[in-house]
């Protein structure tokens, strides 16, 4: 089995809550478009064979999570680290917080298969950018979705490395708009 991580942002928040501070738990909640969106990435989950979710302890990404987890009948696990980046947090910082977590993710995907970090749009593009995705690419993405996020609000990508100390394969893999005609199946 190829170490596989799915790297998610959440589904969709509650935007127009302006008196909740955005990357301070808890946080902004999903709306009903949001928890629709985080039961079927369960369901993405699920065919994908992801045994583990962590997720950040924001409200959106925590009940994403759960929703997930629970339609992936997936075990659930809270880890700080892939909180929200905060406005003074430089992009070498959330990396270096960040970074542990893929380490212990890459270390668990090896023993029980394919493992998935529910998070935020900011610490999923470190990642991403350590990992290797190119800046045409990230810039590709950052232009499709909402708020410069190099993902969808409930999008998955997937990194798989095919070799022993080898570079990941990135790939966008999951996207809502997606599911609804299972594009992924094909």
């Amino acid at each position: 089995m190829l170490p596989t991580i799915y790297l998610i942002r959440h589904a969709t928040p509650d935007w127009s809550r302006k008196d909740i501070p955005y990357f301070v738990p808890p946080g902004p909640p999903l709306t009903p478009q949001g928890e629709a969106e985080a039961a079927q990435l369960g369901e993405f989950l699920r065919d994908m064979g992801v045994r583990r979710v962590w997720h950040s302890p924001l409200e959106r990404a925590a009940r994403t999570a759960a929703l997930a987890a629970e339609a992936a009948g997936a075990a659930l696990e809270l880890d700080v680290r892939l909180a929200e980046q905060r406005p003074e947090e430089k992009a070498a910082e959330v990396l270096a917080r960040i970074w542990p977590m893929w380490r212990l993710a890459d270390e668990r995907c090896r023993k029980d298969g394919p493992v998935a970090l529910v998070s935020h749009g900011g610490p999923i593009q470190r990642l991403l950018v350590e990992l290797g995705l190119d800046d045409k690419a990230l810039q590709h993405y950052k232009s499709q979705f909402d708020h410069n996020n190099p993902l969808p609000p409930a999008g998955a990508w997937r990194a798989v490395q095919t070799e022993v100390d080898g570079p990941w394969a990135l790939d966008l893999a999951y996207t809502p708009e997606a599911h609804r005609t299972k594009a992924w199946l094909v």
